[in-house]
């Protein structure tokens, strides 16, 4: 039984990553080229009555026709299609992977008690709760008028990312302080679809249903929404991928190069909504964006958050490494783990080519190997996915006991 729930819970998570990732595709497809395609009309040459701007295309071989009005067209066509399931698919299947894997696995993936002792229901309270902050924060400034000035409004979400941020590394993982990060923007992104940018479209499509003129105010919110989330994209996805690579999210700076990041989303977009809009190509974005990047190299080579070998010795065990540390099995699977792994998974690799612990997984104390007893477990038990053929091998025996240790503690 123990077997089946761990593939099942696997992969659940191959599931819902490889959905997630298929609605993102999709989302930030249509975002991009409506974006594109919106900068990059022409003023009209038939000079139809409330059409603004118009433009060919050309793709798989066929040539498109696409006009846009500037408030509505003066009547309702019989079929409409609507761009929002994108949006809310991709929110909805990424709300699903924080629950598989930071939530389900929150004493090894969620909470750091060398930054906060939190049981795992209030970390997880506090996972949750914090994700509708930036949408409230941000849809109060955005209906303060400020969205007359849109720089201005676009400094303060940038102070309120560099907050979030820097508040989330006071409590949890590096790991989970950027993947919340980009949750939490995530989060504005969807907000702004389900509660601006459709409720105003349909505002729209009910006047036209009744026989009213609608009001162009209601397309320029949402546009200043969608071009907004336009900007956010790029950061999103880095913040996302970022939980892959150690020197990103296990820095103690980690919240600042999430701030170089988003800024770097700026100067990327720039150049590219530039060249749509038929503005040339703004090519000194491409500079400070190497720049930042550069910045953001230099402040992961400040120093890791990883604590030390002897903080992690006089530490001892958590609740949730006790119950593997105690289990039977226990020293003989430590011993094969630091024999096999340690080489690469160390606070400093001793491997050739290996400069971090891949993935940030550390597992040269006997701490380490309890902490990350379902990896060892599912990756060295299981299948034989590690320790790398060339780097090491296990004999069928020794897999065996890494399972029978792992089976004892869970009971």
């Amino acid at each position: 039984m123990d077997i089946f729930w761990t593939v099942v819970r696997e992969w659940a998570e191959f599931a819902v990553r490889w959905l997630h990732l298929t609605t993102a595709i999709a989302w930030i497809g249509s975002s991009f080229y409506f974006i594109a395609l919106d900068l990059g009309l022409r003023p009209s040459t038939d000079r139809r009555s409330g059409v603004s701007g118009e433009a060919w295309q050309v793709h798989g071989g066929g040539f498109y026709f696409i006009q846009k009005y500037m408030v509505s067209p003066a009547r309702l066509p019989s079929e409409l299609t609507w761009f929002k399931w994108e949006s809310y698919a991709t929110w909805l299947t990424g709300a699903a992977m924080l629950i598989l894997v930071y939530w389900l696995g929150s004493e090894l993936y969620l909470i750091d008690p060398a930054k906060a002792e939190l049981a795992p229901w209030l970390a997880i309270l506090i996972s949750g709760a914090s994700l509708t902050i930036g949408w409230l924060v941000y849809d109060t400034l955005c209906k303060s008028g400020l969205a007359e000035r849109p720089t201005a409004l676009m400094v303060l979400l940038f102070v309120l990312l560099l907050a979030m941020g820097w508040a989330y590394n006071q409590i949890f993982t590096g790991r989970a302080v950027l993947l919340h990060l980009g949750a939490f923007t995530a989060t504005i992104m969807t907000a702004n679809v389900f509660f601006i940018i459709m409720p105003n479209q349909r505002i729209v499509v009910g006047d036209l249903k009744a026989k009213r003129t609608p009001d162009a105010k209601y397309g320029k919110i949402a546009k200043l929404r969608s071009t907004h989330n336009n900007y956010l994209t790029l950061p999103v996805i880095f913040l996302m991928l970022s939980t892959h690579y150690p020197l990103a999210f296990a820095s103690q700076w980690n919240w600042l190069i999430a701030g170089l990041v988003f800024l770097m989303g700026v100067t990327i977009r720039h150049f590219f909504n530039s060249h749509h809009a038929h503005q040339g190509y703004k090519w000194w974005t491409w500079p400070i964006t190497v720049a930042l990047f550069l910045a953001a190299m230099w402040l992961s080579s400040l120093g890791l958050a990883f604590e030390s070998y002897d903080e992690s010795e006089a530490r001892g065990f958590t609740a949730h490494e006790e119950r593997f540390a105690a289990a039977e099995g226990f020293e003989d699977v430590a011993g094969l783990v630091m024999g096999n792994c340690s080489m690469c998974h160390a606070r400093e690799p001793g491997y050739p080519g290996i400069g971090t612990a891949p993935k940030g997984v550390l597992l040269e104390t006997e701490a380490d190997i309890a902490a990350h007893a379902r990896l060892i477990y599912l990756q060295a038990g299981l299948t034989k996915a590690m320790p790398p053929p060339s780097a090491s091998f296990l004999e069928p025996a020794e897999r065996a006991a890494i399972v029978a240790w792992y089976r004892a503690a869970e009971g």
